[in-house]
């Protein structure tokens, strides 16, 4: 079990013991470890500062000048007087707001807050997930990748974008691994796996905030959500999650340090709890784990009414109650809920908090705004000229499509129905995701323009050489059928050579409160699937999902499946890329597709089971339908003469792998390469495999490459039953495979 605090929660303590009880719980000690010392500029203002501008300065606030979709998601944005708001950022009761639109709404509360007392220039942040008005894949699909370098470039052009405008923070990268496919906030991470999903975070905050946080076109990076949050029970959103502290450290807690080690400024609270101990007011997280152990010298924020929520979890008596525990916990700047403002100067003077923790809070807002080049420059990311200059460049949009075609993933290609001619046939477009401007950004895109992105009919139409020859049934609506809609979609694919079945989910049944207890394209869809098959056309199955789906019946038996996830602004002219053969499918499974709805959670990284034929459901296998790691190319790929420079290494040496990797179809293509390995014998038992490794390598038609991976000693390391780090003497099985359950080519070897 995590290590519970030694000072109640609940009591309520005068000023002495008050402070007694701070340096006692060890907290300070923690926190001087992580602590990046102060400027004089920031030590001035601190000592300058009443309690109430402190408090006001820990406060983050939605603002009522945003775009429609961010209205949507932050409701309570809109019921805020607007005169309110520009009166406490001048009066120095804000320290910043969240998902405002554009320069001039920025400006405008920056120029507010230029005129308080003391000076002291606002922050803005906002969610930007995966693009701001170019928009990128949803992360799960960008993941699909496995390219970091892309991933970094990705977030550099959001960055460039969203700071044009007045941004001078992301929420993002999301780097909680999501192992249970009813969650629907799978898509803002980067899957199942914790080595590709701690690349990911590195690269993404890397991106962000660029080489500079000063720099006109970088913003601060927040990793989120600390901690674990992809472990809430049932995959429900908001939820309690109870896991083991091994589990913990060695599955949720690397991408994070992964991010810490790329420099990331700030840091965002999780919703849920740990085994009783709500994030938001647990210090054994925010505090112990994040400052003592991670190094972490950043900011701490919570999420939207987190703080206060700890109340209705029932760690807090009330508001007043949630704000003390909060900030005694380590949270710095309290979203959205006010509680800090409202509270934090009772607190103080009733000797309950004391102004020491309020002042280390202060010091990192009022350090990150510094780190900004907000105190030189309060206007420094609000320029008219430079927004509409920065907006869907020509490289920006290039970039979209480059990254939309990298994120396909192909799971079938039966007789080869893929890529299709661009003359010659006659197509049918069917399904809810046939056309419309909708569902193609996918969710938490809070200000781009539905109208700009390309849709998929759009796109089918440019890319053959006769329009005429595309036609385009709905079908059915994504979870209600239309009258006559199948009949009609029937009568389109006996008109067709080909059919293109386009079904799955809308962007609002992934992401933030949009878990799923079914993980199923919904009923409507799959009749129309079921009836448009049985025409006996080839049909290519192209899927808009946000996360892994367990396919059925006709979908599943398409001779040809695409998974096309939510690819942003250029959706369509990268589908039909894939179609057409102008570029070949290169991406993988970031998360496992399970074979039915009821596995899930499922990750292929599980821990051996004692009996293995027995560990199945009576109904079907215990395995994936399609695995994570797994998509295929236009070439014939085969692996062959796996080599290892030895057989036995000791515990501070390491190995070479060799393997040869060729292209025996008529198509080029890019195949990534991914290694695995399992401590076959261990003091705590370990997954059935690992994924050490990855590479891509590109292969023209009828030509070979050798690839060549170092895995060191260290990169076997585990915790062991101290929870400490360690390599093992023992035996190792490796595999060179294309996938996390394929057979690949295997191996052993020792460490000695």
């Amino acid at each position: 079990m995590l290590r519970q605090p030694n000072v109640s929660r609940r009591s309520v303590l005068i000023s002495s013991a008050c402070l007694f009880a701070w340096q006692a719980s060890g907290i300070p000690a923690a926190m001087a470890a992580a602590r990046r010392p102060l400027s004089g500029r920031v030590k001035s203002l601190i000592a300058q500062m009443t309690i109430e501008e402190k408090a006001g300065q820990l406060t983050l606030m939605p603002t009522p000048w945003t775009s429609a979709a961010a209205a949507k998601i932050n409701p309570e944005a809109a019921l805020r007087n607007v005169e309110n708001l520009t009166d406490d950022a001048q009066a120095g009761r804000l320290g910043g707001v969240f998902n405002g639109f554009g320069v001039e709404a920025h400006r405008k509360l920056q120029t507010a807050a230029m005129k308080g007392r003391l000076g002291i220039p606002m922050i803005f942040a906002g969610d930007v997930i995966h693009g701001y008005r170019t928009v990128f894949p949803v992360p799960l699909g960008e993941a699909a990748s496995f390219d970091p370098d892309l991933a970094e470039r990705t977030a550099r052009a959001a960055a460039e974008e969203m700071a044009a405008t007045g941004f001078d923070w992301v929420f993002a990268p999301m780097v909680d691994i999501g192992r249970d496919a009813r969650w629907g906030r799978t898509v803002e991470g980067a899957g199942e796996d914790v080595l590709l999903s701690s690349d990911m975070a590195r690269a993404r905050t890397r991106g962000f905030q660029g080489r500079s946080l000063a720099d006109d076109a970088s913003v601060a990076a927040c990793m989120k959500h600390f901690v674990a949050y992809g472990a809430a029970e049932s995959g429900l959103d908001y939820n309690t999650a109870d896991i083991s502290e091994r589990t913990l450290r060695e599955v949720y807690l690397p991408p994070f340090q992964a991010a810490v080690d790329a420099g990331c400024a700030t840091v965002m609270a999780a919703f849920e709890d740990i085994a009783g101990r709500p994030i938001h007011g647990g210090r054994e997280f925010l505090t112990d784990i994040l400052r003592g152990e991670m190094g972490f010298d950043g900011l701490v924020v919570g999420d939207y009414n987190g703080d206060v929520e700890i109340a209705a979890r029932g760690l807090a008596a009330d508001a007043r109650d949630a704000a003390r525990i909060a900030i005694m916990a380590g949270l710095d700047l309290s979203m959205a809920s006010g509680i800090y403002r409202d509270h934090l100067p009772s607190l103080v003077q009733a000797g309950e908090v004391p102004m020491e923790r309020v002042d280390e809070a202060v010091g990192r807002v009022l350090a990150l705004k510094e780190r900004l080049g907000l105190f030189e420059d309060p206007f420094r990311r609000m320029d008219l000229k430079r927004q509409k200059a920065r907006m869907r460049t020509k490289p920006a949009l290039s970039l979209a499509r480059e990254a939309a075609q990298r994120s396909i993933v192909m799971l079938k290609n039966d007789g080869d129905l893929l890529p299709l001619p661009r003359k010659g046939k006659r197509i049918a477009i069917i399904g809810p995701f046939a056309e419309g401007p909708s569902n193609l950004h996918g969710p938490w895109t809070l200000f781009a323009d539905n109208k700009e992105a390309v849709d998929l009919a759009s796109a089918v139409r440019s890319a053959v050489s006769d329009a005429s020859f595309i036609s385009v049934v709905k079908g059915s609506e994504v979870t209600v059928p239309i009258d006559g809609g199948i009949d009609a979609a029937v009568a389109a694919a006996r008109s067709a050579d080909i059919v293109i079945l386009a079904v799955g989910e809308r962007e609002a049944m992934s992401g933030e409160a949009a878990s799923r207890d079914l993980i199923v394209v919904p009923a409507p869809q799959q009749a129309l699937a079921e009836a448009v098959a049985a025409v006996g056309k080839p049909m290519i199955v192209a899927l808009r999902n946000g996360r892994a789906l367990a396919l059925e019946g006709a979908i599943l038996n398409a001779p040809a499946i695409l998974v096309t996830w939510f690819l942003g602004s250029e959706m369509g002219n990268a589908v039909a890329d894939i179609l057409f053969g102008a570029t070949g499918p290169s991406g993988r499974l970031p998360v496992s597709f399970p074979i039915s709805a009821g596995q899930v959670p499922y990750y292929y990284a599980h821990r051996r089971p004692g009996r293995p034929a027995n560990a199945r459901y009576i109904t079907s296998r215990y395995d994936a339908r399609f695995p994570f790691g797994h998509g295929l190319t236009y070439g014939e790929i085969s692996y062959a003469d796996l080599a290892m420079s030895s057989k036995q290494i000791p515990k501070d040496g390491s190995l070479r792998v060799t393997v040869t990797i060729k292209n025996e179809g008529k198509y080029a293509a890019r195949e990534l390469v991914q290694l695995y390995v399992q401590d076959v014998v261990a003091s705590v038992t370990q997954p059935v495999r690992e994924l050490k490794a990855y590479k891509h390598v590109d292969l023209p038609p009828k030509r070979s490459q050798q690839v060549t991976f170092d895995l060191a000693a260290a990169d076997l390391a585990f915790l062991g039953v101290d929870l400490k780090p360690v390599v093992e003497t023992g035996k190792f099985k490796l595999w060179v495979a294309p996938s996390a359950e394929a057979a690949g080519l295997a191996e052993e070897f020792e460490v000695s």
